[in-house]
């Protein structure tokens, strides 16, 4: 059975892409730290990152820099924190998200999928593809 990254990257889910090519994609999360929560995860459906293909490992995390990197700038944060948890969805993942403070780092301070506001969830992945492009990568993503 796919997983909901698998389905969310078929596009039989919804999801706000911010990069995407053969082997990775990045998208928001729905339940988010901050606005700008995104998830870095692998086209192919592997369960623990420690499975993972070395050579995969590393395009994940290429893809976690450059898109911490758009974080920051997009949203003024000190840093862009980097978290991989894996027990909420069994396919491998990389959170990135806008960090002040240590607080992010616990996914139980998650604003809730009904607590989001969608306008500001979409100006989000604009904001992050945006500074992605702007750096000259090519987000594969059709705004």
């Amino acid at each position: 059975m796919a997983s909901v990254f698998t389905k969310i990257i078929n596009g039989e889910l919804p999801g706000r892409f911010v990069y995407r090519d053969e082997k990775v994609a990045a998208f928001l999360t729905i339940e988010p730290i901050a606005y700008g929560h995104t998830l870095i995860v692998p086209v192919e459906e592997v369960d623990r990152w420690t499975d993972m293909d070395p050579a995969l490992w590393a395009e994940c995390n290429a893809v976690a820099q450059k898109v911490g990197q758009a974080i920051v700038e997009a949203f003024g944060s000190e840093r862009a924190g980097y978290l991989i948890a894996g027990f909420e969805v069994p396919h491998a993942h990389i959170h990135v998200f806008p960090a002040n403070d240590m607080s992010g780092y616990s996914l139980a301070n998650v604003m809730k999928m009904d607590e989001t506001d969608p306008a500001q969830m979409d100006a989000a992945a604009e904001k992050i593809r945006a500074k992605l492009t702007e750096y000259g990568v090519n987000t594969g993503v059709d705004a």
